[in-house]
């Protein structure tokens, strides 16, 4: 097959959707691969790292989508790039359409299939194209807050682990998955004061025996959060709920708790975010205030680290795309039903249930839709 890598044109998005070690895996399986002019300079990447690999380098975005079979991203297709997407061609990235209603519309009139990294499960029912940004995300989210918390930055003035005859600054990390957990390992190394609020009690007692005494479990349901929120220096907002929109916790009356100067980090806005208040940002302008309270929402956080966060992905995503191209889609997700789960949109219907419902789309089951 002949897959296509563009230049990812997200503002601020420095990553690339394939290294040249993919590069070089793909094209001894017999594939050609197409990418962009500089597509990974930015990521460390260089053109003639990828010439090596095998690649062929494209002029522009435009010859990749006319030429290509499958096009491989990070991020989801931007509106310049859902015009040039071509009825049966196969887009393989992250989407997170629960939140991008203009988005849906796009690749349904496409007519194109739709694989989203973000919903293939595994056996167990986790993530497994997700747990890697998740983890880079969870790590930068508390790097983030400590830096909004700084005084210059409209922050508190507190240091996130304290200091000799001061106390350390109180976080409050929501959602105990991979996002809470790296968000974890950061705070506590940091001796920050560590909260974490999940719904699941044995997720909690997992966390327990990963970091000991260094946070506090809390159980969704037996506390109050309003009383937490309002003793927060820094929530990290990290649920998710799998290819759907993020449940929304801290609603905007539970900001006027907070202390004036505290930092919200809402890594969850990819999927809408979980804070009432939170809209998405850039690296250029990260930061907004709302009564008093700092918001840090940058939608594509793994993208400010994108040489480490691109070979992360890529150990991934490879797998399933090497299935892909050698198999087919079909047949490719035919045999695999977690790597069926990740098509959300298939030649002009929507194949994601959750996807389906929050837009009032009818929902087609992805198996059915592929035998067509």
């Amino acid at each position: 097959m002949r897959i296509g890598v563009p230049k990812e044109i997200k503002p601020q998005e420095n990553r690339i959707g394939l290294t040249p070690a993919s590069v070089k895996t793909l094209v001894s399986e017999g594939h050609e691969v197409l990418v962009e002019d500089n597509g990974g300079f930015e990521a460390g990447f260089e053109n003639d790292q990828f010439i090596k690999a095998g690649a062929k380098i494209a002029k522009d975005a435009a010859d990749i989508f006319n030429d290509s079979e499958i096009i491989v991203k990070v991020k989801e297709p931007q509106k310049v790039e859902v015009d040039m997407i071509r009825e049966n061609q196969i887009i393989y990235t992250y989407l997170h359409l629960a939140a991008a209603r203009g988005l849906t519309e796009g690749l349904v009139k496409s007519k194109s299939i739709n694989i989203a990294y973000e919903t293939i499960t595994d056996d167990n029912g986790r993530l497994p194209l997700l747990a890697p940004m998740s983890a880079v995300a969870g790590r930068m989210s508390v790097q983030a807050g400590a830096h909004c918390l700084e005084k210059n930055q409209r922050g508190r003035g507190v240091l996130l682990g304290g200091a000799p005859g001061g106390e350390p600054a109180n976080v409050l990390i929501l959602g105990g998955g991979v996002v809470g957990e790296n968000a974890a390992a950061i705070a506590t190394g940091m001796q920050a004061k560590v909260h974490i609020v999940d719904k699941s009690e044995s997720r909690l007692k997992q966390l327990v025996e990963i970091f000991g005494e260094k946070i506090i479990p809390e159980q969704s349901d037996k506390i109050d959060l309003k009383k937490l929120v309002a003793e927060a220096d820094l929530i990290v907002g990290g649920v998710l709920v799998p290819g759907a929109e993020a449940p929304k916790l801290v609603t905007k009356n539970m900001l006027k708790l907070m202390k004036r100067g505290s930092v919200i980090v809402d890594v969850a806005i990819d999927q809408g975010g979980c804070v009432e208040t939170s809209k998405p940002t850039t690296f250029n302008h990260p930061t907004f205030i709302v009564d008093n309270v700092v918001h840090y929402c940058v939608a594509n956080m793994p993208g400010g680290v994108p040489r480490t966060s691109t070979i992360a992905l890529n150990k991934a995503t490879l797998p399933y795309l090497i299935k892909l191209a050698n198999k087919g889609y079909q047949k490719a997700l035919d045999e695999d039903k977690n790597f069926l789960a990740g098509l959300n949109v298939h030649k002009g219907h929507v194949t994601y249930k959750a996807v389906a419902d929050v837009f009032g789309y009818e929902y087609v089951n992805p198996r059915d839709a592929i035998k067509n």
